[in-house]
């Protein structure tokens, strides 16, 4: 009777330690020194995108360089390294410390996913460049437009120097076509901050649908929303969040637009809903020409751009709208061109 209550207890005990385990932010593993695994949360499980892990041999499947990192990461290690599962890109660091149970050597494993942190700190040094580079730039073409504009007043009356005129008339509206592309540029390093709101998403979506229509009259395409529940509830800043979902469907209009193939009907879908863990979603996909692999590792670098008169900010301030309302922006993997909006 002893033994069994201490069993029970045994039992009950490691059930409440787990319970913990399933409540942190960090994946946790347990490994042998053969790479059995002998405990791991739903964090953990969750992070490499895997519903049964029992042995390190099966992320070899996601990515052998995984599979091996695990394997031979020692206590003392601090790692990182960045992989593409089902759910998107994740960026994780893995730090490992060991313990000896029953004369059996164990590693215990913290995992995280950093984009986010890698993230800010990208955005916070674009910010930075422009801030420098926008302060010069203005400093430099203010005083030449205005200069040009006193003496193309001056050569008014001049006919004879018309060669001179045309030079002037070049450097007035060179000058102010600059000043107005700085300009564009600025409005990366001045978003407001958010002021959230409670306000429902179905019709929040309807509006920015008929919206892109209207803006984008002459293309052929048809939307499909899907809203999950019918009275989902976001708890946002209204108009920033706008500002992203048109951008996106903007975008997506304009690959269905620049699809070769005429006799295709294109397609947008919206899908919004809620997850288990409480966490909405907002997914944004088109049927246009795919993004390739080496320009999606860039789109979210501010002034990239694959668009002849692009700025090269949308995506930016897309993302750094998101992340200043505490969620993300990402490029899910996949055949079609699909954002996903995360309001954490």
């Amino acid at each position: 009777h002893i033994l069994y209550n201490v069993k029970s207890e045994t039992a009950q005990q490691e059930k409440y330690y787990e319970l913990i385990l399933d409540c942190v932010n960090t994946g946790i593993l347990v490994l042998n020194d053969n790479g059995a695994v002998y405990q791991k949360n739903s964090e953990a499980l969750r992070l490499l995108g895997l519903n049964v892990f029992t042995h390190v041999i099966q992320l070899n499947r996601i990515d052998p360089r995984l599979s091996s990192l695990l394997a031979n990461c020692r206590p003392g290690d601090k790692l990182q390294m960045p992989f593409n599962n089902e759910r998107g890109t994740v960026n994780m660091s893995v730090r490992v410390s060991d313990i000896t149970v029953r004369k059996e050597h164990l590693r215990i494993l913290a995992l995280n996913d950093i984009n986010n942190e890698l993230d800010e700190k990208e955005i916070d040094s674009w910010i930075r460049l422009t801030r420098v580079l926008t302060h010069e730039i203005m400093n430099a073409v203010t005083p030449i437009t205005s200069l040009s504009d006193t003496l193309l007043e001056l050569t008014e009356a001049q006919a004879s120097k018309e060669e001179i005129r045309n030079g002037l008339q070049t450097i007035s509206s060179t000058g102010k076509g600059l000043l107005s592309f700085v300009e564009s540029y600025r409005k990366f390093t001045r978003i407001p901050t958010p002021e959230p709101s409670l306000f429902y998403v179905k019709s929040f979506i309807e509006r920015m649908v008929e919206l892109a229509r209207h803006q984008h009259p002459n293309v052929r395409a048809t939307f499909h929303t899907d809203i999950a529940p019918n009275d989902l509830i976001l708890y946002a800043d209204e108009n920033l969040i706008s500002q992203v979902v048109i951008n996106l469907l903007k975008n997506a209009m304009q690959a269905i637009e620049s699809d070769k193939n005429t006799d295709k009907e294109g397609h947008i879908n919206i899908h919004a809903y809620c997850n288990e863990a409480e966490t909405i979603l907002i997914e944004i996909s088109n049927n246009g020409p795919a993004i390739p692999n080496d320009i999606a590792e860039h789109i979210f670098i501010p002034f990239f751009t694959t668009k002849e008169g692009g700025s090269g900010i949308g995506l930016s301030i897309s993302r750094q709208i998101m992340r200043l309302s505490g969620g993300n922006l990402s490029l899910l993997p996949g055949k079609e061109t699909t954002f996903i909006l995360k309001f954490n």
